[in-house]
Order: C-alpha cells, then structure tokens, then sequence
C-alpha cells in the first residue's frame, strides 16, 4: 500500500483558514503517527473531471492509497482510525458508541451550523438573511443545548479515552470559533479546548495553515472585494 494522500486547497479566503476539512484527516494521522501526503489543490482544479472522478460534488478532501479511494472527511477519518489501535474503543460496544458519535456530528450537529454559517457568511445579502438568520441560530442552540447535557461532565464523548468521535465533533463544534454559540455551554468550551490542546491537533492545524504562508489569494478574490 502507498503512502496514504488527501487533498487539501492551496489557498482558501481567511475565514476558512483551520477549518477546512482536511485538517480533520491530517488530525487523525497525526494521532496515529501515521505517514501521509497532501496534494493542495488551486482553486478551481477540484471542479474538474480528474478532481470530480475522485470526488463526485468537486470537493476535498479525498484519500487514495493505491488500494483505497475514498471521500467525506467522516468516512475517511473512521477508515484511518481503523488502521491502527489509538482513535476507536477496544471493545465492540465503544467502538459502535463512537461510530455512532461521529455520524451524529455529521448528520445532527453539523447541518444546522451550516445554516448558521451559511446565512451569515455565503448568503449574507440575500433578502432572506435577517429573517431566517432568528430560526437557523434557535435550531442550533437548541441542538447545542442536547449536546451540552450529553457531554456532561465527561472528558471525552465516549468512554474515558479520546477517540475519533472527538476528533469529527470537536473539528464541527471549531466551525462556531467566531460566535458565542458554544460558550454559552461552559462544558462544550472546554471539551473543544482539551481536543485542540492535543499535540497532535497543533502539528496538523501548524502544517494545514503553513500553506497559506505567503500565499496570494487569487484574482477573481480581490478583485471581488474591489467591487
């Protein structure tokens, strides 16, 4: 089997800089001490037929190893936690408990930040921004308040050890850095400091924003913010 490569940009706008999702990936290689390469991406190659082969929606990140070829942080994150002892419960039943942990972040948490984000930074001068903006921001608090009880005053989501259902929810939970929404919840704050805290969550966030060193934003952007 190859080295294992994902796919990152070479440049995206400020907002996104730590939060793109192959960080999510690079996270979990780093936890695992696995080796791994990333080919960066200009803008614009991941809406071609040789991008989209690999990922159907011209998205990244993707995974290839010679054998695998794989997309959605998510599924990429649990296939390399799978290759190695360290990011999922030894015993079957914490082992399901977690899978079942990062399908939730991906499926019950992250869609309404995105709406959230999404008014807020995609559409936010569209007519309907101020009007759904009220009823994005209740669902997600809302849902933020079921995780904050479900947390409690655990360490970690499952069990007593970190696991790769820390790693997609703490990843989704960062996406909020810029709100309030989840310090209103003392113990969801804490939960995402203890996870960007990890040694290895500052070498793959320290490599993922080394990208941008110097890097210029393209054409079509500033000439955007000209406008």
């Amino acid at each position: 089997m190859a080295k294992p490569e994902i796919t990152g940009f070479a440049w995206v706008p400020p907002f996104a800089q730590g939060l793109v999702r192959e960080v999510r990936c690079r996270w979990a290689f780093e936890e695992l001490g696995l080796g791994y390469h990333v080919r960066l991406l200009e803008v614009g190659q991941n809406r071609t037929e040789a991008h989209r082969a690999l990922q159907p929606f011209g998205q990244i990140p993707t995974y290839t190893d010679g054998t695998v070829e794989i997309f959605e942080s998510g599924a990429i994150v649990l296939h390399i936690a799978q290759q190695k002892p360290g990011l999922l419960p030894g015993d079957p039943a914490g082992a399901a408990s977690a899978i079942a942990w990062i399908f939730s972040a991906l499926n019950s948490v992250e869609p309404l930040i995105f709406d959230r984000l999404w008014v807020d930074v995609f559409d936010r001068n569209e007519p309907y921004a101020d009007l759904f903006r009220p009823k994005a921001t209740e669902r997600l608090r809302d849902r933020l308040g079921n995780l904050s009880k479900a947390l409690g005053d655990k360490t970690w989501i499952v069990g007593v050890q970190f696991s790769a259902a820390d790693l997609i929810l703490i990843s989704v939970l960062r996406q909020l850095r810029d709100t309030d929404l989840v310090t209103e919840h003392p113990n969801l704050a804490a939960y995402v400091a203890r996870g960007e805290a990890r040694p290895a969550f500052r070498k793959a966030l320290a490599d993922h924003m080394a990208v941008f060193e110097g890097s210029k934003p393209p054409a079509w952007f500033t000439q955007g913010e000209k406008s």
